[in-house]
């Protein structure tokens, strides 16, 4: 197994101790993102390259809504790279024939499970009501966890894990709204913390440097991170990073946790947990670099 210790804002030797997965990254050839992001393309062997210099053993994409080929490049990734990559997907709830999609959804190299953007006021009535029902069974059905960026929505997204027990929902971003930071970034934190109740739900500590409003390593923002872990347990709560926003590099995004959080499971909390929840176990690679 890879191992990771690291000191400072990421310089300085290291000798690793955990396995390093990021959960949340997105990798694209055309579109404009949104302004957050980096504005040129980003492609799997960019990340890849960045991945190794940062200490990552692989990552999990979650195909970008401004590339119409986002999932193809994604799964493709998987293909090529299947102990880097693995994806969240999506694809288009109007569709038809969706529940035959759902069937064979993890038949794509990769493939792991879904993942959705739910801001618009309708997307209140989808999670709350019976128009997405066979979203919902199916996933059950065939074991396929959700990813939801549903920050305006978490109390639904609750109903919706007591509802279906046996449906995996993983919580985007620490359920923080988009562009929030410092104090606005952790208002819905109640909320939050509420859906640790529901054990089949986690939570993806990702984007947490862009929440910050001081320097790494961003210590107005390790108080709440503390709270949601300790709710929700070292093996739901996953590291991340959404690198292609972030304001630091992606060593220092490590070197967040495992230098400056003592108190997480590092070993959970880095990697092993989400390959447990979404049942993806790549190989490590060889000892790591010093």
């Amino acid at each position: 197994m890879r191992a990771h210790r690291a000191r400072g804002q990421g310089g300085g030797r290291h000798r690793r101790i955990v396995r390093i997965v990021d959960a949340h990254i997105h990798i694209w050839a055309k579109g404009t993102p949104r302004s957050a992001h980096r504005q040129a393309p980003y492609s799997a062997e960019q990340a890849l390259a960045d991945m190794d210099a940062a200490g990552v053993d692989a990552a999990v994409i979650q195909p970008p809504a401004w590339d119409a080929d986002a999932n193809a490049i994604a799964v493709d990734a998987a293909r090529r790279y299947p102990e880097r990559f693995a994806v969240l997907g999506n694809f288009a709830l109007d569709a038809p024939r969706g529940a035959q999609t759902l069937a064979r959804w993890k038949s794509e190299p990769g493939m792991l499970g879904l993942r959705y953007i739910f801001n618009e006021p309708q997307h209140a009535r989808w999670l709350a009501g019976d128009e997405l029902e066979w979203l919902w069974r199916g996933a059950e059905e065939h074991d396929i966890p959700i990813a939801l960026a549903a920050a305006a929505y978490l109390p639904q997204v609750g109903e919706l894990a007591k509802r279906h027990p046996r449906l995996r929902l993983l919580i985007d971003h620490l359920g923080v709204p988009l562009g929030a930071t410092g104090e606005a970034a952790f208002r819905q934190l109640p909320d939050l913390v509420a859906l640790a109740r529901c054990a089949n739900v986690a939570v993806k500590a990702t984007g947490v440097p862009a929440y910050a409003q001081d320097p790494y390593p961003y210590r107005s923002i390790h108080a709440p991170l503390r709270k949601i872990y300790e709710a929700f347990g070292a093996r739901r709560f996953f590291w991340g990073t959404d690198i292609t926003k972030m304001p630091c590099s992606w060593r220092q995004c490590v070197t967040l946790f495992t230098n400056e959080l003592p108190w997480l499971d590092h070993r959970s909390v880095m990697g092993d947990a989400l390959c447990e929840w979404l049942d993806w176990q790549p190989r490590i690679r060889g000892q790591g670099r010093n």
